[in-house]
């Protein structure tokens, strides 16, 4: 059996660049379907892969990993340029104050506690300089939020209210501070590290380079990208201009020594502000275009892991998960409450905030190029494990803490509340019955003191015969001179299609859309046709809008 590992270990150093492509991208979707039934992101799938690929079978060897270093590059530049595209001017005019109040507090707190912790720890294991660089770094990167799982719990549990809406506003807003205090912090340790022969003064001036540069590429990458998508309505073209548009402005972030990240993000927020309804295109095409590329990413990012992690990084682990609980919990608060926040933010606010992903890690990767050996492997490690802990009780927390504000299902949809519903939750059981030997006449009387379009006709045992419409006693007008003579068997048209009290509502609404009915009457079961209601489909809508109207109404009231 060894033998034959070993073989397939020898193999695997002689497989082609597509080949490892292959295995990584279909390997890493598998993996995050498996972990998704287990109700975990899939993030968690994709870097388990990536470890069984690269540390356990050798699959993926350090060699593919650094000459798939510019796919991990190109990867940034999407993420930053997809979270610039969240930063819209509307979050600042909703909010006000609130929301630099509290990403100030809540991203600040966690980076001061993180940092100090970390710089505790690391201090029984290195020199100081080496431990106050990490320990910054660390704090830096614990203060982004990941907005992919955050989000996509509030689309699971439809919520919609001042929680909802602070929560969306913060996550995106968290990376962009993520990203400046990052700056900011590698600067820092590069100075701490002796990398750079210089002083405090110009390594301050290299951080303000480095965040001006970033955002004035990225102003006028947005400002040329905006003038090509406003001449363009294939979506193909639109594709092409803006992947094109992103490498380029990739590639003259690592030429001017500017930050990837923000470089893209500042041309996705300049591309979102200036052409709010022109841009959603652009987003959406390369969001579409992204999910291989992301799945490469974090396979790789698995690769790297070293999976026989010694005691030292489970402690600074264990450091990095409280430190940014606490930091995130308190700081979301005092803010909160300076600002003056509602009760349902101040109480609740900093229970969504503590899951990690996409920003980390690439965060991780930018700061790991600017520590070499044992310390850019200890950080490696250190990172994606909290990551890891913190994606399992990040979305559980999130959910948690929008019950509690009593916003889980204020968003949802009339789609949403026809999946939850049988006919028999819905359908009239007070309608008029008429009997198959009514005379017409008092067919037509009841018909005249009822609003009904749809009448259901039965024989003695209240069996289901057929129906009568409208159009129906219309059409005996003709024939007046016989209408004495007539009962309402003889205008009964048959029924197309009835069902049951347990059909889904779904279904029955899929029936009558294929057979242009409004109207189904609804029987015992299958085999007894016993009477029992109608279901009206526009009143049924009518009462499901006003449901919807009425939660959304509520959660509005909120704020």
């Amino acid at each position: 059996m060894n033998e034959l590992l070993s073989t397939i270990l020898a193999e695997s150093e002689g497989l082609n660049i597509f080949l490892l492509l292959g295995i990584a991208i279909f390997g890493g979707t598998v993996g995050a379907k498996i972990i998704q039934q287990l109700h975990i992101p899939q993030i968690i799938g994709y870097i388990i892969i990536g470890v069984i690929l690269g540390p356990v079978l050798g699959v993926i060897s350090p060699k593919t990993i650094e000459a798939l270093e510019p796919i991990n590059l190109f990867t940034l530049g999407i993420i930053g340029f997809l979270i610039g595209g969240e930063l819209k001017r509307d979050i600042f005019v909703k909010f006000g104050r609130q929301v630099p109040a509290i990403l100030l507090f809540e991203g600040g707190i966690a980076f001061l506690l993180v940092g100090s912790l970390s710089f505790a720890v690391l201090c029984l294991f290195f020199d100081w300089h080496m431990a106050l660089a990490v320990g910054v770094v660390f704090g830096a990167i614990c203060s982004a939020t990941d907005p992919a799982s955050t989000v996509s719990v509030l689309w699971e549990y439809k919520t919609r209210g001042p929680l909802t809406t602070m929560l969306t506003a913060i996550v995106a807003l968290d990376d962009a501070l993520a990203l400046i205090l990052y700056i900011i912090s590698v600067s820092l340790a590069t100075f701490l590290t002796g990398h750079k022969e210089a002083g405090l003064l110009t390594m301050m001036f290299h951080s303000f380079y480095e965040v001006i540069g970033s955002l004035a590429l990225g102003l006028a990458a947005g400002l040329l990208l905006r003038w090509i998508i406003r001449r363009l309505d294939d979506e193909e073209k639109i594709l092409v201009f803006s992947i094109g548009l992103l490498v380029l402005t990739i590639g003259l972030a690592i030429k001017l020594e500017f930050d990837v990240i923000l470089s893209s993000m500042a041309c996705g927020a300049t591309l979102i502000n200036l052409s709010p309804r022109r841009s959603l295109r652009s987003f959406e095409i390369v969001r579409k275009f992204s999910p291989p590329v992301y799945v490469l990413f974090f396979v790789i990012i698995g690769a790297r892991l070293n999976v026989s992690m010694k005691g030292q990084i489970w402690l600074l682990a264990l450091v990095y998960v409280l430190g940014s609980v606490v930091g995130k919990t308190t700081g979301s608060y005092i803010g909160s409450v300076y600002s003056k926040a509602v009760s349902p933010i101040r109480k609740y606010l900093g229970f969504c905030l503590y899951q990690q992903g996409t920003i980390a890690i690439a965060l991780l990767i930018m700061a790991s190029h600017r520590f070499e050996g044992p310390v850019g492997d200890m950080m490696l490690s250190v990172i994606i494990l909290g990551v890891f802990i913190l994606q399992l009780i990040g979305p559980l927390c999130t959910k948690i803490g929008l019950k509690k504000a009593g916003e889980v299902g204020m968003n949802i949809t009339e789609e949403d509340l026809i999946k939850t519903k049988n006919v028999g939750d819905v359908m009239d059981k007070d309608v008029p019955v008429i009997s198959a030997g009514m005379p017409l006449s008092e067919v037509i009387k009841t018909v005249s003191s009822t609003n009904n379009f749809f009448y259901s006709v039965v024989d003695n045992d209240n069996k289901l015969i057929g129906g009568i419409t409208l159009d129906g006693i219309r059409n005996t007008f003709a024939t007046q001179e016989l209408n004495d003579w007539l009962v309402a068997l003889d205008i009964v048209e048959p029924v197309i299609v009835k069902v049951t009290p347990d059909v889904p509502l779904a279904e029955a609404f899929e029936r009558t859309k294929h057979l242009d009915l409004d109207h189904l009457p609804v029987v015992n079961s299958s085999e007894d046709d016993g009477f029992i209601g109608v279901l009206n489909c526009r009143a049924v809508r009518r009462s499901l809008s006003a449901e919807v109207l009425s939660r959304q109404q509520k959660a509005d009231s909120m704020a």
